[in-house]
């Protein structure tokens, strides 16, 4: 009882709040100030729909009270409980979704992301994977209509990539991705294996939030920047200048390149906002580290036992080891078709997030 009063209270809150946001755009001049007005308007976004349903409720309580006195007429009795289940089970629905509505959003998931993806333990094999998923996350952006930039690739001899880094541009790409971070596993018969045995190699993949310049501070002192010739596909300017740039944070370690861009000034404002997205996960992962949360896996060092996924070939089965689900069709999710996990993942969390959030609601 004391969680329901919690949770209503907190709506009818919101619900005033709602009001004096409608009360405050409908003045006069108000599109003039578009700062204030693009505020509002966001804000007001966050409160529709659980305002909506809540006043939906409220309705059908109202209702509920009505059958509820018209079961004590012995000639409507039967009708009026009849009524009086559907509306219980309507209400109990839509209480439901009010918790789901009221849990914490994560404040990440409508911005841009920043994708790296490495190959870990396996050689050869390990960065063909690496260069498959990078595939698959790209067609993956792209069937959602985001924007991929390409970044930097560093190519294997043998073909895959060591290292690729890419940007999905565009509101809710972190909310698509957030849940690819961690050791990726691949079991499967390598082109090379000439007696057919399965191998198992590694690739870890990190996403990372697009960060502004306010969230994350950054002192030119601890700056190392060098610049060196590109060596990708891009144009004649590619092994001619040295248009490329590395940047290296010293107070951390961090290292990031561009080298995907014609210019060395383009190239440096792209390694700078991966260096920035680069800090701002570093610092998530320490706050989640405090408070011990669960929602997000990290990268580790690339062991086949430190794994969020497994990717097995001969079996055509995809398993992910938080959801502890099989899914079929690796051929079509390898080609990106990877909604219906995703979707599992933010079940997954929303499930989570309900067991550990009724007391902060409350």
């Amino acid at each position: 009882m004391m969680e329901q009063q919690g949770i209503f209270t907190r709506l009818a809150g919101m619900e005033a709040r709602l009001t004096e946001i409608d009360a405050e755009l409908a003045e006069p001049g108000m599109a003039a100030d578009q700062g204030r007005f693009v505020a509002l308007t966001k804000e007001r976004a966050t409160l529709e729909e659980p305002v909506t349903t809540y006043r939906r409720v409220e309705q059908l309580e109202d209702q509920l009270a009505g059958a509820q006195a018209l079961t004590v007429d012995p000639e409507l009795r039967e009708l009026a409980q009849t009524e009086v289940h559907e509306l219980e089970e309507q209400i109990e629905t839509l209480r439901g979704e009010l918790r789901r509505l009221l849990l914490p959003k994560d404040p990440y998931d409508e911005k841009s992301i920043f994708v790296e993806v490495r190959a870990g333990t396996g050689g050869e094999e390990a960065a063909l994977f690496a260069a498959e998923l990078t595939r698959m996350y790209m067609r993956y952006a792209e069937s959602l209509n985001y924007r991929v930039e390409l970044l930097s690739i560093s190519e294997a001899d043998a073909g895959g990539y060591k290292e690729a880094v890419f940007a999905v541009k565009g509101a809710g790409a972190y909310r698509h991705f957030k849940f690819e971070s961690g050791v990726h596993r691949v079991q499967r018969v390598p082109a090379t294996e000439s007696q057919g045995r399965v191998h198992t190699s590694t690739a870890t993949v990190a996403v990372m939030p697009e960060a502004d310049e306010v969230e994350v501070e950054i002192n030119p002192r601890d700056l190392q920047i060098d610049t060196y010739k590109s060596s990708g596909a891009g144009g004649q300017h590619v092994n001619k200048t040295e248009s490329a740039i590395r940047i290296t944070h010293v107070p951390t370690g961090i290292v990031v390149s561009c080298q995907e861009e014609r210019s060395q000034l383009q190239n440096r404002d792209r390694a700078m906002g991966m260096l920035r997205a680069a800090l701002l996960d570093r610092k998530l992962r320490a706050q989640e580290e405090e408070r011990s949360t669960l929602r997000r896996s990290q990268v580790g060092t690339g062991e086949r036992s430190e794994k969020i996924r497994t990717y097995n070939f001969p079996q055509d089965r995809i398993t992910d080891h938080r959801l502890n689900q099989n899914f079929g069709n690796i051929r079509g999710i390898m080609e990106g078709d990877m909604s219906k996990l995703v979707e599992q993942l933010w079940q997954h969390e929303q499930a989570e997030l309900l067991a550990a959030g009724d007391r902060s609601i409350a």
